[in-house]
């Protein structure tokens, strides 16, 4: 099956990270690296809140740079409740998206989404909306009028 939504982020966190690990200095880089918890609120055919801890690097000079998120989302999905970790990434060049990543954290969901797998892409438009798809997979739980499909391949 396939889900639409639009988020909104509502908080964005910056989070403190070491600048020596393992008794040595984090090495500085042209990209150095920043962490943030993020919440976002979705609408759409996924509607609820995810809080997010993103990490990212990027070149403040240039604009390239990548990121990797983990969410934690707890809403609907279709007609079902419950929640589910997603993991996305993506990197740029600073004016464009590539090597993206976007999946479903296996044995993650709860409640009615329990089993819950797929794939997904975000991106945003012009005027700054930002959209994710979800192909996912749902067991069919015994409800009458279920439909698995399996998710896309991208």
């Amino acid at each position: 099956m396939r889900a639409a939504a639009t988020f909104t982020v509502s908080d964005w966190t910056p989070l403190d990270l070491p600048t020596s690990v393992g008794g040595g200095d984090v090495p500085r880089t042209a990209a150095p690296a920043d962490a943030a918890a993020m919440v976002k609120t979705f609408a759409g055919d996924l509607a609820g809140r995810s809080v997010t801890w993103f990490v990212g690097g990027l070149n403040a000079d240039t604009g390239a740079g990548t990121y990797v998120a983990v969410e934690a989302f707890e809403g609907t999905l279709g007609d079902r409740s419950g929640s589910f970790g997603f993991v996305h990434a993506a990197s740029t060049h600073g004016d464009d998206r590539f090597d993206e990543h976007f999946t479903v954290v296996p044995d993650s969901g709860t409640g009615a989404l329990t089993g819950i797998s797929g794939r997904g892409s975000l991106t945003v438009d012009a005027d700054g909306t930002h959209r994710v798809e979800l192909d996912y997979t749902l067991p069919d739980q015994g409800r009458p009028g279920s439909v698995v499909s399996p998710p896309a391949r991208r």
